[in-house]
Formats: C-alpha cells, sequence, structure tokens
C-alpha cells in the first residue's frame, strides 16, 4: 500500500466516521502535519484555531469540542513559552472549557498531546489522571538537562504493559524531538505509581532497543526513568515529547537513503511511503471506529 498523496481522497464514509480536532493558533505549530497523520489514517480532521473553541460567539465562527472523537494538542511554542512551556494555552482552556475538557474524557474520547501539546496536558492535570482526577498537576516537564534546545531523532522502546490506545503493535519507534523543556520530572511516589499502573508508554532507548538508562545523548533531556510518554489510566489520553506527525513519509527518516540500499542489495523494495509515525494515528482512528 502507498501512502495517498492526496489523504482526502479516501474513502468518504470512513472520512466521515471519525473525527478530528487539531487546535492552532499563538505560537501553535505542527498542525498542518498532525492534521494530514490523521487524514492518512483516515479520519476526518479539522485545524480549528483556539478562538473558535474559547471564544466562538464572540468572533462569529463556533466550534463545539463534542463534535469531535479526538483531541489533539501539537507542537510549537504556545504564547511563547514565557510563563513556562504550556502554561498559558492550560490556562485558558481550564478557565473557558474545563467543563467541556471534562466531558469529552467522560464520552470516552482520544484525547493526544505532543511536545508543546505534553506541556500542556500536565499543566492542565489531564495527566497522569490518577483515580479519574484531571485537575491536579503531579509531574513536571521542565528544563533539558544539557541546558539548551535540542533537535534530534530518538529511539523509543514501547513498554508491553501498557494500555495506550495510540501505541497498540509499536515495539520501537524512532521520532525526531525538537524542545527546550522535555525532561519529564515527578516525585518518587508519583513515578512509583505511573510504572505500577503501567502509564510509561514510551521509554528512550539505545538503536538496539534497550533503555538509555539516562545516558546522553540516547536520553536527550535527562527525563526520569527514561520516560518519553505517559498515558493516563484509561490509556485514552496520550503525552508524548518526540513527534510522530513529522514520520509521515519514509524519506523524513535520516537514514532512508541508507535504508533503501540496504532494501536493494537485499532485492528487495519498500511495501509502502507512509512513516511509522503514523501508526500512532491510525491506532486512535481504529480505536474510535471500533468503539463509536
Amino acid at each position: 500500500m502507498t501512502m495517498n498523496a492526496d489523504p482526502l481522497q479516501n474513502d468518504d464514509h470512513d472520512q466521515a466516521s471519525v473525527k478530528a480536532l487539531v487546535l492552532t493558533g499563538y505560537g501553535l505549530n505542527c498542525d498542518y502535519e498532525t492534521d494530514f497523520c490523521f487524514k492518512v489514517a483516515g479520519a476526518a480532521s479539522e485545524r480549528v484555531h483556539i478562538n473558535e473553541l474559547i471564544k466562538g460567539h464572540e468572533i462569529g465562527k463556533v466550534t463545539k469540542l463534542e463534535d469531535y472523537h479526538i483531541l489533539a494538542f501539537d507542537g510549537g511554542f504556545s504564547w511563547g513559552d514565557d510563563h513556562g512551556a504550556g502554561i498559558i494555552l492550560a490556562a485558558r482552556l481550564r478557565h473557558n472549557i474545563g467543563d467541556q475538557l471534562e466531558q469529552f474524557i467522560n464520552d470516552g474520547k482520544l484525547i493526544i498531546g505532543i511536545c508543546n501539546g505534553f506541556q500542556v496536558l500536565v499543566n492542565l492535570g489531564l495527566l497522569p489522571g490518577f483515580d479519574g482526577d484531571y485537575n491536579s498537576r503531579k509531574v513536571a516537564l521542565t528544563f533539558n538537562d544539557i541546558g539548551n534546545f535540542r533537535d534530534l531523532w530518538v529511539t523509543l522502546k514501547s513498554n508491553r504493559k501498557s494500555n495506550c490506545i495510540f501505541t497498540r503493535g509499536i515495539d520501537t519507534l524512532d521520532l525526531s524531538i525538537r524542545h527546550a523543556e522535555g525532561k519529564f520530572f515527578a516525585g518518587q511516589e508519583v513515578l512509583d505509581k505511573i510504572t505500577e499502573n503501567g502509564q510509561v508508554v514510551f521509554q528512550y532507548a539505545k538503536p538496539s532497543g534497550e533503555l538509555a538508562n539516562g545516558e546522553y545523548p540516547y536520553n536527550p533531556n535527562g527525563s526520569l526513568l527514561d520516560i518519553g510518554g505517559i498515558s493516563d489510566p484509561t490509556g485514552r489520553i496520550f503525552g508524548l515529547m518526540p513527534h510522530p506527525e513529522a514520520y509521515n513519509h519514509f524519506t523524513n527518516h535520516p537514514d532512508w537513503p541508507q535504508r533503501m540500499q540496504e532494501l536493494k542489495a537485499q532485492g528487495q523494495s519498500i511495501d509502502t511511503e507512509e512513516g511509522e509515525g503514523v501508526k500512532i494515528f491510525r491506532n486512535a482512528v481504529e480505536y474510535i471506529r471500533d468503539h463509536f
């Protein structure tokens, strides 16, 4: 199967069955790539400005969160990270549509936060979401140990004990990171609880698949327990620092020329142009099809 050059040409029934909302505005970016991945995965995805959710009646363009199945907080630098990454966006959402977010979760729908979106989720308290508490902030994503912004590709190891909807069938995955505040930090009690609950979804690893054990650059930011992504106890809310939307085509990976030569030497060719990051979005779309 080759990735459709125009994701909007997917089957009309499939497009109508799953609706994804990708948030935009005020410094967020990666929205086009995230929207594209959802469309490739078969969803009817829309890029929606935050003001359409929180000030729709004032600006004359109302978007209702209840009309969607999947909510995506994408990457970027919302409000320039002026008061800390993701803090202002989280505050505006909590103050204006906190009740809608809670209802969205109670309805069994899906939320993903990528990079800045992950930072928003932890500031909102949607993660880790212990015991149905989606209001208390218990973890942080803080400054990288190395002290500056990092832009590189990393290997992630998936936790087989995790029930995360988004990572089903994934063992290891290479993705890019682009952040200055990506270090996962929490107290020992919280770390113990997310580990026991199977809420640790992705951990930074070496190319061999062995956990990084804090070693730089395999663990690029100093995250405790090598944590690169966690979910809530239900597996329906997922946050990660690396960017799956940035691996939407096989040529996004920096080693793709070498991989092509290796396949050629073996008399093989690629069976899909689709990047491996799309798996995360397809898992979400398939879950919604099965449950709604």
